[in-house]
Parts: C-alpha cells; structure tokens; sequence
C-alpha cells in the first residue's frame, strides 16, 4: 500500500538531453505553464550529457512520461528509441519523445514550431533560402520550406556531400543578394559566446537589404549578433522565442496525450 501511494505520489518526469543545455528556457517554459494552469504533479529537468549514450542510465529511471532532445543529439538519438512519428521520420530527427506503451517514439515538434513561427513573416518573393547548418534543427528547417515551395541551398563547415550543400566559403555576396531568406540553424552566437557570428566571409553580409528577412533559431540571447548585424542593414529579423514555444507546446500536445498530427 505504501509502495503504491508514493508511485502515485511521484512526480511526472519530463526534461531535455543535450549539451550543452545550460542556455536553455525549456523548464522554465513549461514550469510557468504548468503554474498558469494549476497542473501541479510535473517536473521538468535539464541533463547536460557529453555523449548520447548516456541517456540509457536516465531511461532506467522511472517517472519519465517526455522528454525533449537539443542539440548535438537530434539525429544520433534515432538508433535508441523504438520508434518514430511519419513526420520524424521523413525529418530525420528528433526533439520530442514520448514514453508510451510501445515504447519510446520519437516526434518532431521543431517542423511546426519553424512553420508556426516564420508564417507572419513571409512574403512571397521569398522563393530561395539559405540554411546556415546542417544538423537536426536544420533538417527540420529545410523540411518545412520545401514543403511551401522555397528553394533551399544548406551551408556546413564539412565539405559536402550532396547537391544542395555548399561550404561557407562559396557562399558570395552576389547569392546572398538573390537569396532573401537566410535561416541560422546552428549553435553561434548563443549564449554565452554572444559575441560569435557564422563564418560567413567578410563583405557576404553586405548584400542583405530590405528585401531580406534573416531568422535565427537562437532565443538565447533573443537577438543574436547575427540578427543585430542583419537589423542595421534594413533587414526583418525574427529570433527563436516564437519557434520554441510553438514546438514546445506542441511537445505537451503529444505527452499529454493528443497524437492528432498538426
């Protein structure tokens, strides 16, 4: 009997794995969440884990019911879990999981977060865009934008190895002028390396005007060098704030039970 009233006792897990995780707002997101809505029983939890595979000692833990995944884990996460949503799959990363009874299933809430968050802002000469990274968070990105039809062409510091990656040093003033969506899918210039820019070459930022609208999925700080630059250049800029809390109510759309695709 008392085995049974502390499990009922106990808390709802949710948390987030990545590394680092120190930057992130995620708990204190859905703590304020939970407070507004007198949900009194979760907990939100932050592990900074410097390899995946840590993750394997947390699951063996009991009370998880979520959990979300950041960077760098997105994409190496996969082999782990059970099983993924269509949309994860097609995605090819994760950064929500479920704890079901089939297991651990695999979503991605960052494809609506992006979608939800740049909607207001696009205008229809915004046909071509480039995607600075090519990790999880990007591949969520260039999902969504092909998905409405923008050409997508993805930068990486790793010499590429499809047809729409390019390095950063091929990326010239001239394609940025004709390109007037620029996306930073990748962890500079977040804190606390606020200081930090894409190594784009010197002069490319030049061609960004009016025209332009530059989003960066930072949220911390909310307006990113990147951003602050892009600003004084005439361009609309849009941080991460918005995307994160799109994904993240979506996130609790699927562990509180709605598996209803959005």
């Amino acid at each position: 009997m008392e085995d049974r009233e502390t499990m009922a006792d106990a808390p709802r897990r949710f948390g987030l794995i990545g590394h680092p995780v120190g930057h992130s707002w995620s708990a204190r997101h859905f703590e304020e969440k939970w407070a507004r809505e007198r949900i009194g029983d979760c907990r939100y939890e932050l592990h900074d884990l410097a390899q995946v595979e840590a993750v394997q000692g947390l699951w063996e833990e009991s009370g998880w019911e979520g959990m979300n995944v950041t960077v760098p884990y997105k994409q190496s996460i996969i082999p782990m879990l059970d099983g993924l949503s269509a949309e994860a799959a097609s995605i090819g990363a994760v950064n929500t999981i479920a704890f079901t009874p089939e297991g651990r299933i695999g979503h991605n809430t960052d494809a609506l977060g992006f979608k939800r968050s740049i909607a207001p802002f696009l205008r229809p000469h915004h046909e071509r865009a480039l995607v600075l990274g090519t990790g999880g968070s990007a591949a969520a990105v260039c999902h969504v934008l092909r998905s409405i039809g923008v050409q997508v062409t993805r930068v990486s510091r790793r010499n590429p190895e499809d047809e729409d990656v390019i390095q950063y040093s091929e990326v010239k003033v001239e394609g940025i002028r004709t390109t007037s969506l620029i996306v930073n899918c990748t962890p500079i210039g977040m804190h606390p390396d606020v200081g930090a820019m894409p190594p784009l070459n010197p002069g490319v930022l030049a061609g960004i005007g009016p025209q332009h609208l530059v989003v960066d999925l930072i949220y911390n700080p909310m307006e990113t060098r990147l951003l602050k630059r892009a600003s004084t250049l005439g361009a609309r800029t849009l941080g991460g704030l918005s995307m994160l809390q799109h994904q993240a109510e979506a996130a609790w759309m699927i562990w509180a039970g709605d598996r209803n695709d959005h």
